[in-house]
């Protein structure tokens, strides 16, 4: 993932690969086949790691907009070059070319964000925490802004940086989710 994330993966080759993490590029492409391969499932292993962030986060006890507030905080990147969210960047530039299944297993990932963001705002919603949207589809449009912005700190972009997207998440869901008194 570090590799990627400093090299990205036009400039990762197996045998620079290999000899990093100590195996012979043939080893790597017995296990991975093709470096599309590689990157993919090493999307799936970081997100694992960060669904098991994100349960751990539904499974609290507190508000809803306390849950929300750290679903956005797990989901936009530290800052630019974030490994994690490199790896998005390059599955997204490469899934126009994908086949298949490796869509399918993209897409499984995006859903898992999807369903646990659609939870929580189903909570908030029916504790009238939050306005009475469609979870779904507000989930849907939040998710655009917070890949929007996520994509922006990434490549730093100035005036994007962790701290200002928060805020401005923040504002957004003051704006359109919280019920006015």
């Amino acid at each position: 993932m570090d590799t990627v994330a400093a090299r990205g993966l036009d400039g990762l080759t197996m045998a620079g690969l290999g000899r990093q993490v100590g195996m012979s590029s043939g080893h790597l492409l017995y296990y991975f086949r093709t470096k599309d391969e590689l990157l993919l499932q090493t999307l799936e292993w970081s997100e694992s790691r960060l669904g098991a962030e994100r349960g751990a986060l539904l499974s609290r006890p507190g508000s809803a907009r306390e849950r929300l507030d750290g679903y956005v905080a797990v989901y936009v990147p530290d800052g630019p070059r974030d490994p994690h969210w490199t790896l998005w960047l390059e599955v997204w530039n490469r899934s126009q070319n994908a086949d298949d299944e490796a869509r399918a297993r993209q897409a499984a990932i995006e859903r898992a964000w999807h369903r646990d963001l659609v939870a929580i705002l189903a909570e908030g919603v029916s504790r009238g925490e939050f306005r009475a949207v469609d979870p779904d589809r507000f989930a849907s449009r939040m998710r655009a802004l917070l890949d929007g912005y996520s994509v922006h700190v990434a490549v730093g972009l100035p005036g994007t940086g962790r701290s200002e997207v928060l805020a401005q998440v923040r504002e957004f869901i003051d704006e359109t989710l919280i019920p006015r008194t």
